[in-house]
């Protein structure tokens, strides 16, 4: 493989599948399959949880309420997908730890980075819920946050597409997808796939970003052995289109 340890990050939005709202049972089974899947070829695994399948801070739902009180609420949504997740994953025979940035002692072990490294080599799987712990960031920076906190070797970004795109395709039908691209030119398109700060982090920090589809059964296998797919955020290099 590719990659000794990866940072797997997924949005709430693909744990609901086609549902607007919660958790479709499917999709729980399927995306728990492709994690049991790499960790099975002896990759360690961290993944970081959204909640918008519940509750996102940014959302209709939250524009009269206070913006920290609105993040907080979405911090707990990502702690009902982790505790999902982890039954999940636990019940296909994987060993896990849920750990949280926001303290609930009774529900996940706080985030200590030491010990998160330390359950990894040990072979556990790592889910991380919470967000950064603060108002005002994404679960996409806490995602970047902490794969360079447990020294990951990528941040694999899971989308309902199948790379970063110059415009939405569901919007574009000419939207044209880059194969590869640096981060500063992420920036200065003003790319929307991911968070802007997430990705500045990232740059900061030389830290490979890749965007790939997870619904695509063996993707997360294919994009942790480093199998050109989707698209890769990555130092200055030209940005790169698919031939055709």
């Amino acid at each position: 493989m590719a990659y000794k340890r990866i940072l797997l990050k997924l949005s709430g939005e693909a744990l609901a599948g086609g549902q607007s709202f919660g958790i479709d049972p499917e999709k729980l089974s399927f995306l728990a399959d492709e994690v049991v899947a790499v960790q099975h070829d002896g990759v360690e695994v961290a993944l970081v949880l959204g909640g918008g399948n519940f509750f996102r801070g940014v959302s209709q739902q939250a524009r009269h309420m206070d913006r920290v009180a609105a993040d907080q609420m979405g911090m707990l949504a990502t702690v009902i997908n982790g505790l999902a997740m982890q039954d999940a994953l636990e019940s296909r025979g994987l060993k896990t730890r849920l750990m949280s940035a926001v303290e609930m002692q009774k529900v996940a072990e706080p985030f200590i980075r030491r010990r998160a490294i330390r359950h990894l080599e040990k072979g556990r799987a790592v889910l991380f819920v919470g967000g950064t712990g603060s108002p005002y960031f994404s679960t996409d920076t806490a995602a970047a946050l902490r794969a360079m906190e447990i020294k990951a070797d990528v941040l694999l970004k899971g989308t309902q597409v199948d790379g970063v795109y110059d415009a939405d395709p569901a919007l574009v039908p000419t939207a044209v997808r880059f194969s590869r691209l640096s981060y500063q030119e992420f920036i200065e398109r003003n790319l929307r796939v991911m968070d802007i700060s997430a990705i500045a982090l990232c740059r900061d920090h030389q830290l490979p970003v890749v965007v790939f589809n997870l619904h695509q059964p063996g993707n997360v296998r294919r994009a942790a052995a480093g199998e050109p797919l989707g698209s890769l955020i990555g130092p200055s290099q030209p940005a790169t289109t698919p031939p055709g």
